[in-house]
């Protein structure tokens, strides 16, 4: 059976973009071949190393990790931001190595945004790393990307979540959309509250010892506030994107299907992808 060709469309919203590697598992097993891609923040970041060849090493190394690894690889040392983003980029680099997008087999644009000009940037040529460090940029927690121009690049669900634009003179048979910014569901109700107290504690253990104010970590802090402002915003654009310019098939997720900074789920939440489409009649 001949496969059908697709454009995959990988929305914005930190950990729950996890499951994006679920559901490129899902197609690759179902005869659907991903011929492109376009992705912004989390979406650019599962998407390139996909592209690369390199996302089951990026997967496993979620999943030998914990909270507190995560926390190291953050140097609260930001100028625009609360982290630069050095170490994390290290650390993907390891795992990806030295590649230009235009070199990869899959057509690739990773998305971010121009808070000079106020206007969306299509990254398809140069570094993939570069690319993807540009469009996870995530105001208030990580600094601007700072071009050789000297242009600054942020988050690309800033002004498009769901960025479908880059696909739409693909030559595939259809579009598939993920949108990690859906309606919150009953079916994720809050965690045990000792469970949540054992890993707040942890993680207010690490803050004490370098040293960052409880703002920043508290359940009502300046930074939980704003990254709650800033998933309504997103989840506000994407239902009129997505409204304006529906792909073939739509998957969504629910935003409460965990935290932005949850990635120490990486293996339930790769699972939920997975299932997600498993149980879809459209797939």
């Amino acid at each position: 059976m001949q496969k059908k060709t697709v454009s995959l469309v990988l929305g914005s919203g930190g950990a729950r973009g996890l499951a994006h590697i679920g559901i490129i598992r899902y197609l690759e097993e179902h005869n659907y071949e991903i011929k492109s891609i376009s992705g912004c923040s989390i979406g650019s970041l599962v998407g390139g190393f996909y592209a690369a060849g390199k996302l089951d090493a990026y997967a496993e190394w979620l999943e030998s990790i914990d909270v507190i690894d995560m926390l190291k690889l953050l140097d609260f040392k930001g100028s625009g931001g609360l982290v630069s983003g050095e170490k994390l980029m290290k650390k993907l680099g390891e795992l990806i190595g030295d590649v230009n997008i235009e070199n990869l087999d899959i057509k690739f644009t990773a998305v971010a945004t121009n808070i000079d000009t106020e206007k969306e940037v299509w990254i398809n040529s140069g570094s993939l790393l570069n690319a993807v460090r540009a469009s996870i940029s995530l105001p208030m927690f990580f600094a601007p990307y700072v071009t050789k121009s000297g242009t600054r690049l942020v988050d690309g669900g800033v002004l498009n979540p769901v960025p479908i634009a880059p696909t739409f003179h693909d030559d595939t048979d259809l579009t598939i959309s993920v949108n990690l910014g859906g309606e919150a569901s009953p079916e994720f109700p809050i965690e045990k509250k000792q469970k949540n107290k054992t890993l707040s504690k942890k993680i207010q253990e690490y803050m004490q010892k370098i040293s960052l104010p409880d703002s920043l970590t508290k359940e009502d802090g300046m930074y939980v506030i704003a990254d709650k402002s800033f998933e309504t915003m997103q989840g506000a654009i994407a239902r009129m994107k997505l409204a304006a310019y529906p792909s073939d098939v739509e998957i969504e997720i629910a935003r409460n299907l965990c935290g932005t900074f949850e990635f120490h789920k990486a293996q339930e939440l790769i699972e939920y992808g997975y299932n997600l489409c498993k149980n879809r009649t459209d797939l």
